[in-house]
């Protein structure tokens, strides 16, 4: 990657980290290293599995902290995302209020406008709630493919 690119938190010796507005705005891309069609139109495909085993939110109606690993796997085209500004994106929703199913979509979503993939999956694995454990998954695919 060339030097020049400049990522507002990567690198930092302090970050601060918001816990309450998972704004899209903290995402930070780079260039895929899997886009080399124009190069050579015999390249591979490639895939990106990503957990996050520490994502938290707070349940709307009671305030009770919900736990859970977050999965992402998507198949990028031209970006893909960084994982500090993507780590510091997750955790702004450990005291954001949001139903498990909110959630996992508005990060699928998130996602999806930010990185423009050929395809992309996020589920959430939530630890159960009343016996019962919710595992939302969010499936994009492009248009076309």
């Amino acid at each position: 990657m060339a030097k020049e690119r400049k990522f507002k938190e990567l690198g930092k010796s302090k970050t601060k980290q918001n816990y309450d507005n998972p704004d899209p705005a903290i995402l930070e891309v780079f260039p895929s290293p899997f886009d080399k069609k124009s190069e050579n139109p015999n390249s591979v495909v490639g895939t990106i599995h990503i957990e996050a085993p520490e994502f938290t939110t707070v349940c709307p109606i009671t305030g009770q902290p919900d736990f859970a690993t977050i999965v992402i796997d998507y198949q990028p085209d031209k970006l893909c995302v960084e994982s500090k500004s993507l780590k510091l994106y997750l955790g702004a929703f450990r005291q954001f209020p949001e139903f498990h199913e909110g959630s996992v979509n508005r990060i699928a979503n998130d996602l999806v406008n930010c990185l423009k993939p050929v395809s992309l999956t996020v589920e959430g694995r939530f630890t159960p709630r009343g016996g019962i454990p919710f595992w939302p998954k969010a499936v994009y695919t492009r248009p076309g493919k």
